[in-house]
């Protein structure tokens, strides 16, 4: 699948399985990832989910993905403590050196907000970073969304 549609249906199919109200934790890098968080969890925007974004990964400081309409999902400034996360989604931003936290640290939080029972874990990111960073050895993930990108300057005639 190509492009930014490509990337929220494949993320949308890893979400089949959830019910209504099921809780959805983005954990990311600050600004870096915020808005693919907003843009993940508008490609979900009929299924009712919780969705919470935590930066750099801090249980203690989930946020709330508010739809504000006209606008989309704006990340609520008031974090707060969740646990029992039916899906975790690890944004690659959190394996970017310069923008990101420890494994240990990831490997912690999906540890503190899992559901005894088992809790999903999805890496969404960006030109093989999850790999590129070894991350995808040292974190059980269920399966892990990789996006490509090409840029290029295109002069108006």
């Amino acid at each position: 699948m190509e492009g930014i549609v490509g990337l929220t249906k494949l993320f949308r199919s890893e979400t089949n399985d959830l019910s209504k109200g099921a809780v959805v934790i983005f954990a990311g890098s600050e600004a870096v990832c915020a808005p693919f968080a907003e843009l993940l969890g508008y490609a979900v925007r009929d299924k009712e989910l919780a969705l919470y974004f935590s930066p750099l990964a801090r249980e203690k400081d989930c946020r709330p993905l508010e739809w504000k309409a006209g606008t989309g999902y704006s990340i609520s400034s008031k974090g707060e403590e969740i646990s029992d996360a039916d899906l975790i989604v690890v944004l690659g931003g959190l394996a970017m050196p310069k923008f990101g936290c420890s494994v240990e640290a990831v490997q912690q939080f999906i540890g503190k907000v899992s559901k005894p029972g088992g809790t999903k874990v999805v890496g969404v990111g960006f030109m093989d970073i999850l790999k590129r960073s070894g991350w995808h050895f040292q974190i059980k993930f269920d399966s892990i969304l990789n996006a490509t990108m090409e840029t290029e300057k295109v002069t108006p005639l």
